[in-house]
């Protein structure tokens, strides 16, 4: 059974006070910065994508109180500043969502601190525009949208953060290109593309030109994604689910040859091949 409005709050609360807690009394809480908490906040928040990978409902909900820990850690920081709190950053993030959710709220909401009940005829009438029906268009007006806010970003790409890792930092660049008309019309076109940049690094490779052979690589790696997203894949689970089923794979070839008291080093490549297509064969994909 799941909690009522007044438990969630109830929980809300004590977490709260538990962190405030230990800010005061624990030495590990008393010491630490933004600066030292955030190697921590990237390795609570992979582990979660971890969990969430393999569908562990326990193991999400663990791993997002320990994201969530850490959300309100930063806010607690904030507020010793009198620079925020986490009241701040809840009222900042719902003027936000509803600002850039005109369809279904009135402006008006932007700052109130009272929801617009779901019976009231603005909120009603903002449902019933036809102007925004599906997350597509939700999607090209958000982009347009956070351009216009005071706070908001400054250009279509300067969203999207530097830090991101590689892949997923070419998919969200193509995708936000994409929420402004800048995309493919017809999705099939993308192969030739794809095509002409596997032309082009197999070219440099050839050519034994490390340099170019690696700009050449970036560029055909950026169209595989871009293909990717036109056809609705993401590329960084897609290879997740593969670096996950190579790891079981060889996690058997290994296992195997050790029961045939022959270690990986001392194998020929025919035997670990014969190895892992038995791997193949034996475990689900």
């Amino acid at each position: 059974m799941m909690h009522t409005r007044e438990e969630k709050l109830e929980a809300f609360g004590r977490l709260l006070d538990v962190l405030d807690q230990l800010r005061e009394k624990c030495p590990w809480d008393k010491k630490q910065t933004n600066e030292s908490l955030r190697p921590n906040t990237i390795e609570e928040t992979f582990e979660l994508c971890d969990a969430l990978m393999k569908n562990d409902t326990k193991g999400i909900s663990k791993e997002l109180g320990d994201v969530l820990m850490h959300v309100l850690f930063y806010a607690k920081i904030g507020s010793e500043t009198d620079d925020f709190d986490i009241a701040d950053v809840c009222n900042t993030q719902a003027d936000k969502l509803i600002f850039r959710h005109p369809h279904i709220y009135d402006p008006s909401q932007v700052g109130q601190k009272e929801p617009l009940p779901l019976d009231d005829p603005r909120f009603q009438e903002k449902v019933e525009r036809p102007d925004v029906k599906t997350a597509e268009q939700v999607l090209q007006n958000w982009e347009q949208i956070k351009l216009k806010e005071k706070d908001g970003n400054k250009s279509v790409l300067s969203g999207v953060p530097d830090a991101l890792p590689s892949l997923i930092k070419a998919y969200r660049i193509q995708d936000k290109a994409r929420n402004v008309g800048f995309d493919w019309q017809d999705r099939r076109d993308v192969w030739k593309k794809v095509r002409e940049e596997l032309d082009e690094l197999e070219v440099e490779l050839n050519k034994e030109d490390k340099e170019r052979s690696t700009n050449e690589l970036g560029d055909f790696l950026f169209s595989v994604i871009n293909a990717a997203r036109l056809y609705k894949l993401n590329p960084d689970n897609a290879l997740e689910r593969t670096n996950q089923k190579f790891i079981h794979r060889f996690n058997y070839v290994e296992e195997h040859s050790i029961k045939m008291g022959k270690p990986l080093t001392e194998m020929t490549l025919e035997e670990m091949d014969a190895l892992w297509e038995e791997a193949k064969r034996s475990l689900t994909p």
